[in-house]
């Protein structure tokens, strides 16, 4: 054991003497310094220490001039004092002469280098380390000093596995009369001593002294005379002593010493909260709970998903509840005039499919408000997907059979026969729509939407939402539709020049151009708010995509049948085609 105390003083000493003696020219001076038969040491802050910031240790010279410290004087003229008194004395150490040296300690390193010397051997500058540190006699048989609580621990720290100063081992034997007063010690070599409780007065140019109480220790006594006390508070109250006033409302106690009643108020962070029972650590709230920054409790967290009861929502659902409406009512108008040109040249029987699949689609959305379920999120966004994918197809087929019918049938009738007799149109669009179909099942299956709870966007609200906004699946169901619609703005614009009735470039054109801008506008939204209403920007992107689809290639049908019936009359369409006809021949 005496050999680890060893080991870890020796390490110790040699990390000061790097700092103090090796960097520390000074000795104590003559007139600080008395030979005797035994030395004490006194450690007294004779200049004041440098007040700046330091970023490294450094070795501060005590013989600066303006920093005089009066306080640290008339400590070290104390004990000399008291030496002298005891010199001086024929009885209270006879045949002994103490001796002194007197340190300046007025910064660190200078309270380092005097507690080194003390502990050096008399004559050389140096300590030994040895394994039985009960052996060791430094030059110096006690100290005393520093008066700084600071300095004394490092000071304490450095003497103490050196068992100094109860080196006095006689000490409680002392006994003696010293003005009329009797000097002893007890066991622990603490002082057994009648005292006076002395104030100092700073407030005139000259000290003075008031006696407000004494202390006795035969029989054991305090008295003390609290009106001779003068506090320097308002009214002369008396100060509390803390080293630190209570914290407010949310705010820990954070330790910045030693002691728990020396501490800093600091607020508790977002999703933590203060118990009482604990004042110097935070606690963090639970997970459906938050809290603000300086709270001393936590709050539940609001639920949010876009609700039916809305108005954002109301909105929404009256708007895709027409179109589902129109659907159908256009579906019905179809059926009744199905024979008729207008709807023939749409595709005939074909239109009830694209009308069928933008049905699917605006039944999906429905799917958007509510509470997230699993049915929900599972159907929502690919149902859409594929309902879409099926009516792109259709708009590609049709233009691209109407081009095959003007353009092809005459210079390349093989083709087109082989188009005819293979069902081009209807093989086109079961393939599309089959591959489609097999992207959504694996949507489905790798990268599964499921209803889920959200923590992190918002520390006050827990978001319901689908996972598949972020997924692969999505993104690739997303990318299939967009590259259909760039085949089936290709086609129509390759008919640009077919008859006027046959001609829906530029009604398809807007359509599509107004479905690139929806989902264009939606991922713009997405990436910047990240809120409750994303569902609802979603749906607003999906119904304005079904929206222009329908209103681009149905609408004007229906108003034909509807307003021009003039117009939709087989010499009409005839006529069309005959001029045509003549244009291209003239051309």
């Amino acid at each position: 054991m005496l050999l680890c105390t060893a080991c870890l003083v020796g390490l110790q000493l040699l990390i000061s003497c790097c700092w103090a003696f090796a960097c520390h020219s000074t000795e104590p001076s003559p007139d600080f310094t008395l030979p005797g038969d035994y030395l004490l040491a006194g450690l007294f802050p004779l200049h004041s220490g440098c007040l700046q910031v330091r970023h490294r240790p450094e070795v501060t010279l005590c013989d600066r001039t303006g920093g005089f410290n009066e306080h640290g004087y008339h400590l070290f003229q104390a004990m000399r004092l008291g030496v002298e008194e005891i010199n001086n004395s024929t009885t209270l150490l006879p045949n002994v002469t103490l001796g002194y040296q007197l340190y300046d300690v007025c910064s660190d390193s200078a309270n380092v280098y005097a507690t080194l010397s003390v502990l050096s051997l008399p004559g050389p500058r140096h300590i030994e380390l040895q394994g039985d540190l009960l052996r060791y006699s430094p030059k110096v048989l006690a100290v005393i000093g520093p008066d700084t609580t600071n300095r004394a621990a490092t000071t304490a720290a450095l003497l103490s596995p050196f068992l100094m100063p109860l080196l006095l081992e006689q000490i409680h034997k002392v006994n003696f009369l010293l003005h009329k007063d009797t000097v002893m010690f007890n066991d622990n070599g603490d002082p057994l001593s009648s005292y006076n409780i002395i104030a100092w007065d700073w407030s005139g140019p000259k000290w003075t002294f008031t006696v407000l109480g004494s202390s006795t220790w035969s029989p054991v006594q305090l008295d003390i005379n609290e009106t001779k006390i003068q506090w320097h508070g308002k009214d002369n109250q008396v100060p509390k002593s803390v080293c630190s006033s209570d914290c407010l409302e949310g705010h820990q106690r954070v330790v910045t010493g030693f002691h728990p009643c020396c501490f800093e108020c600091v607020p508790c962070g977002a999703g933590t909260f203060l118990n009482k029972s604990d004042l110097y650590r935070c606690q963090p709230c639970g997970k459906e709970e938050w809290a603000p920054e300086g709270s001393q409790t936590c709050f539940p967290r609001t639920v949010v998903f876009l609700a039916c009861q809305e108005h954002t929502s109301w909105v929404l659902l009256a708007a895709n509840t027409l179109l589902l409406l129109l659907l159908l009512g256009t579906a019905g108008l179809f059926a009744w005039h199905l024979d008729t040109p207008v709807v023939r040249s749409a595709g005939g029987r074909l239109c009830f499919l694209m009308l069928g699949s933008l049905a699917a689609g605006s039944g999906s959305l429905y799917g958007f408000f509510g509470e997230p379920t699993r049915p929900a999120c599972l159907l929502r966004q690919a149902l859409f997907a594929l309902g879409f994918t099926i009516f792109l197809s259709c708009l590609t087929v049709r233009s691209f059979q109407l081009i095959i019918i003007f353009k092809f049938s005459t210079k390349a009738p093989t083709f087109y026969r082989a188009w005819v007799q293979n069902h081009g149109a209807g093989l086109f669009v079961m393939i599309s729509s089959a591959a489609q179909l097999l992207i959504c099942l694996t949507w489905l299956v790798v990268w599964t939407p499921l209803p889920t709870r959200e923590y992190q966007r918002f520390p006050h609200l827990v978001m319901l939402e689908c996972t598949e906004a972020n997924s692969l699946g999505f993104i690739l169901a997303f990318l299939y539709n967009g590259l259909l619609s760039i085949s089936a703005f290709a086609c129509s614009y390759l008919g640009k020049d077919l008859p006027e009735n046959y001609n829906e470039a530029k009604c398809v054109t807007f359509s599509l151009l107004f479905n690139f801008m929806s989902w264009i506008a939606f991922f713009t939204t997405a990436s910047v708010y990240d809120g409750k209403y994303v569902p609802a920007v979603n749906m607003l992107a999906g119904l304005s995509s079904l929206s222009s689809g329908f209103g681009g290639y149905f609408l004007p049908k229906c108003y034909v049948i509807l307003c021009r019936p003039d117009l939709n009359s087989t010499e009409h369409f005839q006529a069309s085609i005959q001029d045509y006809t003549r244009h291209r021949g003239s051309t």
